[in-house]
């Protein structure tokens, strides 16, 4: 873990940003690493968070757990993967989905519905080929949703690699365990 980045409770965060996390804060009764450490741009993690809320609103929320989980899994980012982990349990979704999402693996997905396995063949696909090679799959899922949706999704990928970076780079440990256990 880096040490180089001091870590900022909520008291030493600049008011705005300490009040917009205070909901989330109180929701999940703590204060997580990434925003210790991220509080130090303040205006960015506001815009960021703003973004992050706006995905919620444009997408049905298995879209966004598909692709958070698809995104975390893929970039190792344990810190994310277990916390929407908890929250697509926390939404009704099975375990068995949640299980196959991780596994990155649609063409064996059995719990996933065709919508699902489209945005994961996109969003696998366009990690791989960093976007320079995932026209076909994009276009396979934008007969799927709606151009909205299709957009809002390929943003949502961005959002959570995003994450993943300053995770990866900082070295921060998940906050929760997987749901599964013996997981690492």
């Amino acid at each position: 873990m880096s040490d180089r980045i001091p870590r900022l409770e909520m008291t030493q965060m600049r008011v705005d940003l300490a009040a917009y996390l205070t909901p989330r804060v109180e929701r999940l009764r703590y204060l997580g690493e990434l925003f210790k450490c991220i509080g130090h741009a303040p205006d960015v993690t506001l815009h960021f968070m703003h973004f992050t809320d706006a995905l919620k609103h444009a997408l049905p929320d298995r879209l966004t757990e598909l692709g958070a989980l698809t995104v975390a899994s893929y970039m190792e980012n344990r810190y994310e993967r277990n916390q929407h982990e908890r929250l697509s349990v926390k939404l009704g979704f099975p375990c068995a989905w949640i299980a196959q999402v991780n596994q990155l693996d649609p063409s064996a997905a059995t719990e996933l519905s065709e919508t699902e396995l489209a945005a994961q063949r996109y969003a696998l696909k366009a990690l791989r080929t960093r976007g320079l090679d995932a026209q076909e799959e994009f276009d396979t899922l934008a007969t799927l949703v709606t151009p909205a949706e299709a957009m809002a999704f390929v943003m949502l990928i961005g959002r959570y690699v995003t994450h993943a970076i300053a995770v990866n780079t900082l070295r921060l440990e998940p906050p929760v365990p997987s749901i599964f256990a013996g997981e690492p």
